[in-house]
């Protein structure tokens, strides 16, 4: 009932609406640009939680010990905080850092006001 649910809603339909996707991804008029936005990472961010979920018992310590991009790119963990110089993890660390980063920033208030026509979120 609230209106970013409706902008969900309305992206939702734009998305399942073709394959154009300069006008699946088009603001809505009268929408702001910024709730627009936010609405698409966060759902972005939903969708490839679930796909994760999906293969995450396949990809074990074990069977994924180095996230990579193929064989020509190792992607290597740095934050303030733990890891203070790019670090290798196995892809199920690299994997659980990232995503609990990204909800945090969603989660984030500053950025990802909840409030309709409040966000902080800024393109440059």
């Amino acid at each position: 009932g609230t209106q970013r649910f409706e902008l969900y809603k309305k992206a939702q339909a734009s998305l399942k609406s073709g394959l154009d996707l300069k006008a699946v991804v088009q603001l809505p008029p009268g929408e702001s640009i910024n709730d627009w936005i936010a609405v698409h990472v966060v759902d972005f961010f939903n969708r490839i939680n679930l796909i994760y979920g999906t293969m995450s018992e396949y990809c074990t310590e074990k069977s994924c010990p180095i996230m990579s991009g193929g064989l020509k790119y190792e992607y290597r963990w740095q934050d303030d905080s733990k890891y203070k110089k790019p670090t290798k993890l196995s892809a199920p660390q690299y994997m659980c850092m990232l995503m609990d980063w990204i909800e945090m920033l969603i989660n984030n208030e500053d950025i990802f006001p909840t409030r309709i026509g409040e966000c902080a979120l800024v393109l440059h």
